[in-house]
């Protein structure tokens, strides 16, 4: 009877022993797996249904919290980033909300306007990097009748945003009101050269000279002379001055009514007759 109460003992000192190793090796291994996957964080869902093209609400989202090592950049993680944001598809209760998906709501600022992309390509140019909010003049170079032309196709256009890849420009998006967004397709097609200026900030008339313009044989472009200042009082004669003081012996010469040419003044006016000269 001892015999067998001490094996009983033993026994369950050993299962104690083993339950508890295996408890740390557990905890252990969880451990391991939460350091493996990382901290958690929270990422943006749809609280209700979310019709496309309509403007996300604060109201609309609720958070999911998921391993960090899982929140790849996809992931929106910042409430302040789906501001004035819109989805490009519809969204159902408990879709994730991701990057690709949204569009800014202000991208058109008229329900009437379109946005073309224009790429630089071998028949269009861009004299410089744009960005968003800049406004450009378009000039095309055609053919009509034979004829080369080059004129002003469109000016102050907006650009809504700019197209970069890997930090080097590629091209714009610019906005244009329906009506003219033909006009531009058909261009950006055909016509052999266009190029895009940046113009300057704010609507309005730019200045721009017409340099397309050719003259008619026979005729010379002459500018325009600027207008001679009248002097407002007539300038007054100079005074005639008196001779200079003759040697002594020496008649003077009677004076003439004619008057010598007008000479820059001097200060002293020189003789009419040179002193003769004495023998020494």
């Amino acid at each position: 009877m001892l015999e067998s109460k001490r094996r009983a003992i033993i026994f369950l000192v050993l299962s104690f022993l083993l339950a508890a190793l295996a408890g740390f090796l557990f905890l252990k291994k969880i451990k391991d797996m939460n350091a493996q996957l990382g901290e958690m964080v929270e990422i943006y869902e749809a609280n209700v249904d979310i019709p496309s093209r309509a403007l996300i609400q604060p109201d609309q989202l609720t958070t999911r919290q998921i391993p960090k090592k899982y929140a790849d950049d996809s992931y929106v993680v910042d409430k302040l980033s789906l501001k004035n944001q819109v989805t490009v598809v519809p969204l159902s209760k408990g879709d994730v909300i991701t990057k690709n998906i949204l569009k800014p709501a202000n991208m058109v600022r008229d329900q009437n306007n379109r946005l073309i992309t224009v790429y630089a390509s071998g028949n269009i140019m861009f004299d410089q990097e744009l960005e968003a909010l800049d406004r450009v003049d378009i000039i095309i170079s055609t053919t009509k009748g034979g004829q080369p032309v080059t004129e002003v196709f469109m000016k102050d256009v907006p650009v809504a945003m700019a197209a970069k890849s890997d930090n080097k420009f590629k091209g714009v998006a610019l906005e244009l009101p329906f009506e003219d967004v033909p006009k531009f397709i058909h261009q950006q097609h055909y016509a052999e050269l266009m190029r895009i200026l940046k113009a300057n900030v704010g609507k309005g008339e730019l200045g721009i000279p017409d340099p397309f313009t050719t003259t008619e044989p026979g005729k010379t472009e002459t500018a325009p002379k600027p207008a001679e200042a009248k002097p407002q009082t007539p300038p007054a004669s100079a005074p005639a001055t008196a001779p200079a003081a003759q040697p002594a012996g020496q008649t003077q010469p009677a004076p003439t009514n004619q008057q010598p040419p007008a000479k820059p003044p001097t200060s002293v006016q020189p003789p009419t007759n040179p002193a003769p000269k004495t023998g020494g």
